[in-house]
């Protein structure tokens, strides 16, 4: 017989019943592990040889054992078989819809246009998944990516570490603000003089051995007063002491532009050459994630390939 012919009538059912044989000690094994008759088995056996023209059994009292050829056929069954139940992965995979949950450590001054893209475009395409954003101060929201906690995060990166995988999500510039009840709020041609001496707020990760050390040496060129009267890991805390006059903070000038043009916050110097600070979209990848999981940051590193990084410089 042709190896086309073969492939065309051979009956998957005889490899199977086959490969169970050659697993067993005998016909009476091999039938109780297929809930068949004794017979029946004995005859496909009879049907697969006949069609390979092979002994496959060395069958006699007292003795049960492979020939060469049935030791080689178990050998390519077993491979078949594999591929088979990898198949019915595959096809499940693609038939069935994508579930699970994904957790995402954000830092609290991540407002990104991408990210949202992400959010979108992920819920279309697998709307039985759930998510939780959860935020946090990047250093946190690095340990839970680290500790597994966490599917992925998006925040501020110091240092890496070599247990995570790091893609720059966007560029965002601070400078800094005050509110209506401040004495400098409203007042045009301020140097950075003017703002010597005056009292500040500001983010937890504003250190000089931190995230933000580019915004603490800022403020240090600003001459405002050392002592930080207020600090919070969310950017709406910040916001809203600087709003209520508690002192001059920092924050991204593309989240509070609204608030700017509402007279919610004034700009104060420097006006030129404002700090800029990464996002980063971090992942652990050797954490085993679930289809959800994948399916999110696949969402995200597609956008950030296809979006060129001037796309994402928000001045």
């Amino acid at each position: 017989m042709t190896p086309e012919r073969l492939a065309r009538e051979l009956d998957w059912n005889l490899l199977r019943t086959f490969l169970v044989l050659a697993e067993s000690g005998s016909i009476t094994e091999a039938a109780e592990r297929l809930r068949l008759k004794q017979p029946t088995v004995s005859a496909a056996l009879k049907r697969l040889e006949t069609r390979l023209d092979k002994k496959l059994i060395d069958r006699r009292p007292g003795h049960f054992a492979l020939t060469e050829a049935g030791r080689l056929l178990q050998r390519e069954a077993v491979e078949i078989q594999g591929a088979i139940l990898r198949l019915g992965t595959a096809i499940r995979d693609v038939e069935e819809e994508v579930r699970g949950h994904v957790r995402v450590a954000t830092a609290s001054h991540v407002v990104s246009p991408l990210f949202d893209a992400a959010l979108s475009t992920f819920h279309r395409r697998h709307p039985r998944a759930t998510l939780s954003i959860e935020v946090m101060a990047s250093r946190a929201a690095l340990g839970a990516v680290t500790a597994r906690r966490a599917s992925l995060a998006l925040c501020l990166v110091h240092e890496r570490s070599p247990r995570l995988e790091y893609a720059r999500l966007y560029r965002e510039f601070f400078g800094l603000f005050c509110g209506p009840d401040h004495p400098l709020f409203g007042r045009a041609g301020l140097t950075a003089a003017d703002l010597a001496g005056q009292s500040s707020v500001s983010f937890i990760t504003d250190q000089m051995g931190d995230a933000l050390r580019a915004v603490t040496l800022m403020r240090a060129e600003a001459g405002l007063d050392d002592r930080v009267v207020g600090t919070s890991a969310h950017l709406e805390e910040v916001r809203r002491m600087i709003v209520a006059g508690l002192g001059v903070g920092p924050l991204p000038l593309h989240v509070v532009r609204r608030d700017v043009e509402d007279g919610l916050l004034w700009r104060l110097p420097p006006y030129i050459d404002p700090p800029a600070i990464d996002v980063h979209l971090v992942w652990n990848a050797r954490t085993r994630m679930n289809r959800a999981e994948a399916a999110m940051l696949d969402a995200l590193l597609e956008l950030v390939a296809a979006t060129p990084m001037e796309a994402r410089i928000y001045s």
